[in-house]
């Protein structure tokens, strides 16, 4: 029997014979394993990227969002908000797991001031907002609870806002209008950045939550609020203030048992794992529509393994005669096919790297090359070889020697 490094020896010769057409049987697992790495990398990078902007937010925090009344007959009516600033006074003190509950009210406003104007996002809440989203006041300060309780029409700005009208002027103590109602900017928040969702958090402007009621927006409930933003005191009493919110709003708001709640109250862990979870379900099929290339390339090699075996049938008559066996021509066409689908892996695998970093360059994607994907791309390349060669090498080890030397 022939050793292994001779049996390559002879392989890599044949395939350097015809050096056009083995590059072509390559191409398909090239593209084949670039894809697959790319895709991996960038749903990586997805993920890495949602875990850290849904960490900057805190992972002990909670939002409760408004549910919609029953209206006759049982028919949801989605258009009353059930929540009030006095259900997030209470949560704050009732809940012993909860340590700050901010309520938001708002909506978009044009911003004017001088001749400048911004389009913009208005959050009315109360002090508390800032603990909850770990937010801090480059300059100035935060409104008080007395502002609050006396509908002040004062304002605190994101650094966007105040690049955009103010420039290089000092924005504290200037009057801006807001939905021609004059304000009076007391602060200027800390650069924040993007949220979790790509939403620049700096533009923005926050404004007692009672004046956004009562001066800058219409309620269709004395009172009401569009969320209450909660932050317990630890991670790990974080579904001990989500139980105990969804009790005191229940008897709050007087719901029966059995009833369903008229609000709803979203766990950041869970977000986080639900975004991530459907990152990952989207590179899995990505991933999955990329390894059918594999398997095209795969079909490539051993069709052109089946017409190598055909083009040299005279030398495998000769090699029969000299005293090869029948395991030692398997053996070299098998070993063909896997040298072209390892080189062809290799050389997807520089690809995919290098189309992963120009990705993240050119549109600034998060990407992460995990030695798993290298590992995975090599090694299922490497069986596409053999499953699609070992065919080939099967046949041309059943040629009849005699046959095989007199085939023209």
């Amino acid at each position: 029997m022939i050793s292994i490094r001779e049996t390559a020896s002879i392989s890599f010769r044949a395939l350097m014979a015809n050096k056009m057409r083995s590059a072509l049987t390559m191409l398909g697992i090239i593209i084949g394993v670039t894809a697959v790495i790319m895709m991996f990398a960038i749903g990586s990078g997805a993920n890495r990227q949602i875990s850290e902007r849904f960490s900057s937010m805190g992972s002990n925090m909670l939002i409760v969002r408004p549910g919609a009344d029953q209206g006759p007959g049982g028919v949801r009516s989605g258009a009353v908000n059930t929540l009030t600033v006095e259900d997030a006074a209470a949560i704050s003190s009732e809940c012993p797991a909860v340590a700050y509950a901010a309520p938001t009210y708002g909506g978009g406003a044009q911003v004017v001031y001088g001749n400048q104007n911004w389009s913009t996002s208005i959050t009315g809440t109360t002090p508390d907002y800032l603990f909850v989203q770990e937010w801090t006041v480059a300059s100035g300060t935060i409104f008080t609870g007395q502002d609050v309780r006396s509908a002040t029409k004062v304002c605190v700005i994101g650094q966007t806002i105040a690049d955009n009208l103010f420039g290089n002027e000092d924005p504290l103590g200037k009057t801006i209008r807001v939905r021609n109602v004059p304000m009076i900017v007391v602060g200027v928040l800390g650069e924040i950045g993007a949220n979790a969702m790509g939403r620049d958090q700096d533009d923005v402007i926050l404004v007692p939550v009672t004046t956004a009621q009562r001066r800058l927006f219409s309620t269709s409930r004395t009172g009401s609020v569009s969320t209450i933003m909660v932050k317990a005191r630890s991670a790990e009493l974080l579904d001990a203030a989500q139980k105990q919110v969804e009790s005191l709003l229940r008897m709050r708001h007087r719901i029966r048992p059995g009833n369903e709640d008229d609000f709803s109250v979203r766990n950041m862990a869970q977000m986080v794992e639900n975004a991530k979870a459907a990152t990952r379900t989207m590179t899995l099929l990505l991933t999955a529509v990329a390894g059918v290339s594999l398997l095209v390339g795969g079909i490539g090699i051993m069709n052109i393994m089946l017409v190598s075996v055909t083009e040299r049938i005279r030398e495998i008559g000769i090699r029969m005669a000299l005293g090869a066996k029948k395991v030692d021509i398997r053996l070299q066409f098998l070993v063909e096919a896997l040298i072209l689908s390892l080189v062809g892996g290799t050389t997807g695998i520089l690809l995919g790297t290098g189309g992963a970093m120009a990705v993240s360059g050119a549109f600034g994607w998060a990407v992460e090359i995990s030695p798993f994907s290298i590992v995975l791309a090599f090694g299922f390349s490497g069986l596409v070889g053999i499953f699609f060669g070992y065919y080939p090498a099967w046949k041309a080890s059943l040629l009849n020697p005699i046959d095989a030397l007199r085939y023209e």
